[in-house]
C-alpha cells in the first residue's frame, strides 16, 4: 500500500481514491429528489426544455437535477414546487426508510401514517403514460368506462 503525505498528515492512497470517489457519487438523497422531479414533470407532459425555460435553466441543468448529480438548493427546490405544482415535502415521499424516510421519523402518540408502495411501478414510464392518457379524456363517463375496462381485465386480488 502506498502512502501519501499531506502536510504533517499521511494518507494511505488507497483512502484517498475511495474518499475521491465518495465525493464524487451523487447522495441517495439528492438522486430521490431527483426522480421526483423527473416524475412529476413526467406526469405533467412537460419537456425538460419547458421546465428549464420556466425555471430559467438550460435543460441540460434540468437533467443534472433529475439524475441527483446537482445538488437542489431549497430556493430552487421552492421553484421547483411552485413551477410543477406541488407542496415542497412531494419530493421526499416515498423515501427509503434508510434514508430518513417515513419510518425512522415516527414519534409515539403522532398519527401513523400510509406506507408507500414498495415497487417501481408508479416510476415506470408505461405507468406515467397510461396516466397521462387517462386524464386527457375530457368526457368524464368515458374515463369511467375506460377505468371499469381496466378493472374488469385485471386479476382480482
Amino acid at each position: 500500500m502506498l502512502t501519501m503525505r499531506f502536510g504533517d498528515v499521511a494518507v494511505a492512497s488507497d483512502d484517498v481514491v475511495e474518499r475521491a470517489e465518495r465525493e464524487h457519487r451523487p447522495s441517495p438523497i439528492d438522486v430521490h429528489v431527483g426522480s421526483r422531479v423527473r416524475l412529476r414533470r413526467t406526469l405533467l407532459g412537460m419537456s425538460q426544455e419547458k421546465l428549464g425555460e420556466a425555471l430559467g435553466l438550460t435543460f441540460q441543468q434540468v437533467q443534472k437535477y433529475e439524475r441527483g448529480v446537482n445538488r437542489i438548493g431549497a430556493s430552487r427546490l421552492f421553484d421547483l414546487s411552485r413551477v410543477l405544482d406541488v407542496p415542497i415535502g412531494f419530493f421526499f415521499d416515498d423515501m427509503p426508510p434508510e434514508m430518513g424516510g417515513e419510518k425512522q421519523r415516527r414519534f409515539a402518540g403522532f398519527q401513523d401514517s400510509q406506507d408507500g408502495f414498495e415497487d417501481d411501478t408508479l416510476h415506470r414510464r408505461e405507468t406515467l403514460e397510461l396516466v397521462r392518457a387517462y386524464y386527457r379524456i375530457t368526457d368524464p363517463a368515458v374515463r369511467k368506462r375506460v377505468f371499469d375496462l381496466i378493472k374488469s381485465l385485471a386479476p382480482t386480488e
